[in-house]
């Protein structure tokens, strides 16, 4: 906390920048750090035995005092670093601007009121109109089009908002955002009902940040380098994490409700201890084992300057959220008429095409960037290169099988769709299998090329297998909408739509 305060200073100094007066938040933690000193001193000189040493009563009251004031002076800091301190005030009209600048995919934005108008005027013709495949075909296109843009914005806005957070909480918040649009595509497939295509789904999402994503990262930035650092206190835990998460099938309803429960513990807590791991003013700080690069990241957030004010960010992205709900319903309604024409399978269509939202504006980013650095090295100048490897993709794919399927079974729960973790065979080994590979690249928290073409030629095997793959009908039937086996058979092997 001592480090950010320093800074605070240090930027105070440069008379040419309007900056947030910050002398009162430096007067509050000054205040705090005098009523520690005096809290120490008082512990030490506390009422105690006749003989003058402190009774442990007094300890413990002496303890639980100072770490109420060190938790005071750690709010102080963070609330400074949030709403600003030191730094340039951006105004709300350049925060807005600098929003839908923030990337040449924005242009896809105007799909956004086409792919509602379609779909709208869908909804106005009732069910029994006759629309035809064409109609449906465009409004799920344009819908499609529509979550590429919103995608990399929360990606953005989470860059934007480490500056006010720290890295730590930051990155949590970037974790979250990424899987915004994975996560509402869920909850809408829930919510209709499409529990099997809602199972291979998870699945792709998972498999695409555990595979695709950290695939061509290690392979693209570890092209010029002899290996790339991962973050070796994340690392050890996240390997355990993965395995449990990949662990847990189950085949009943109430087996599979008790289990998420139990795994949203797990998530909630690993996630408590990596922010606060155990120590004194360990909380939002880097740990002292990370790598040099992963602390110069931390010391070039403090010191850059945004592009756009926090509360200004925080409200585009809960718009940009509302969007994404409406556009991600769209897709989903208008999903049985491109997959069945087409001939695509459900297990195909739901473990790559839908999970591919996600990456589509990443993978346009990363193809731009990789043509921009070839054109440059093709010109002889030079291209900065890193160290440190971009694994925030596995943290992706922890949160989305601890965190979002748990949540999908306790969800389903809630509203009575009978979600359950009875996920087809070839889903769960191929799962396990990536899981696998996954930490034994990473067991050393280093990374090359080489790794990287492994994990991509590994999703591309997975492709292809998926696409031949017929699926399991046991699996199909016992996800069925029903509450229970019982009443399937007694409906005469027929779900309540006819299936």
């Amino acid at each position: 906390m001592s480090d950010s305060n320093s800074v605070v200073h240090r930027r105070t100094s440069k008379p040419s920048v309007q900056e947030e007066p910050i002398t009162p938040v430096a007067t509050s933690a000054q205040h705090e750090t005098n009523l520690l000193s005096e809290t120490e001193k008082g512990a030490g000189s506390g009422s105690g035995s006749s003989s003058g040493a402190p009774s442990i009563l007094a300890i413990i009251e002496g303890d639980i005092a100072k770490e109420i004031v060190r938790e005071e002076i750690a709010l102080a800091h963070f609330w400074a670093r949030l709403n600003g301190a030191g730094r340039k005030r951006v105004p709300v009209l350049t925060s807005i601007k600098n929003c839908f600048l923030s990337s040449w995919l924005n242009v896809l934005l105007v799909c956004v009121p086409a792919a509602w108008a379609l779909n709208i005027i869908e909804e106005a013709k009732g069910p029994d109109a006759v629309i035809s495949n064409t109609h449906h075909v465009i409004t799920w296109a344009l819908s499609f089009l529509s979550l590429i843009p919103l995608e990399h914005f929360f990606d953005w806005g989470g860059e934007q908002m480490c500056l006010y957070l720290g890295k730590t909480l930051g990155d949590r918040l970037t974790v979250t955002l990424n899987n915004a649009v994975e996560a509402t595509l869920a909850i809408v497939l829930l919510a209709h009902c499409e529990l099997r295509l809602l199972q291979a789904t998870i699945i792709g999402v998972i498999l695409l940040h555990l595979l695709l994503v950290p695939g061509c990262s290690f392979l693209v930035g570890g092209a010029r380098v002899w290996s790339q650092d991962l973050h070796p206190h994340n690392t050890e835990l996240n390997q355990s994490l993965l395995t449990l998460g990949c662990m847990t099938p189950s085949t009943l309803l109430v087996m599979s409700r008790g289990i998420s429960i139990i795994l949203l513990i797990v998530y909630f807590g690993s996630r408590i201890f990596l922010t606060d791991p155990p120590g004194d003013n360990n909380a939002l700080t880097v740990h002292p084992g990370a790598p040099e690069a992963l602390k110069e990241v931390e010391k070039h957030l403090e010191e850059e300057e945004a592009l756009t004010g926090p509360w200004t960010c925080i409200i585009m992205l809960l718009i940009a959220v509302g969007i994404m709900a409406y556009t991600a319903e769209a897709l989903v309604e208008n999903v049985e008429f491109i997959r069945e024409p087409g001939g695509i399978g459900q297990e195909w269509f739901g473990m790559f095409l839908l999970p591919m939202v996600s990456f589509a504006a990443d993978g346009a980013i990363a193809v731009g960037f990789s043509l921009r650095n070839a054109w440059h090295l093709f010109r002889g100048r030079d291209v900065p290169t890193s160290t440190l490897a971009k694994g925030r993709s596995i943290d992706l794919s922890i949160q989305f099988i601890l965190l979002w399927m748990p949540f999908m079974v306790v969800l389903g729960w809630w509203i009575g769709k009978p979600m359950t973790l009875l996920f087809d065979l070839f889903e769960v080994a191929v799962l396990v299998a990536a899981c696998f590979l996954v930490n034994y690249v990473t067991q050393d928290a280093k990374t090359n090329w080489c790794e990287g073409l492994i994990m991509l030629s590994f999703y591309v095997m997975i492709v292809l297998c998926a696409w031949y793959y017929p699926g399991q009908q046991e699996v199909e039937d016992m996800n069925a909408c029903l509450e229970s086996v019982v009443t399937f058979i007694a409906g005469g092997g027929e779900a309540i739509n006819g299936e």
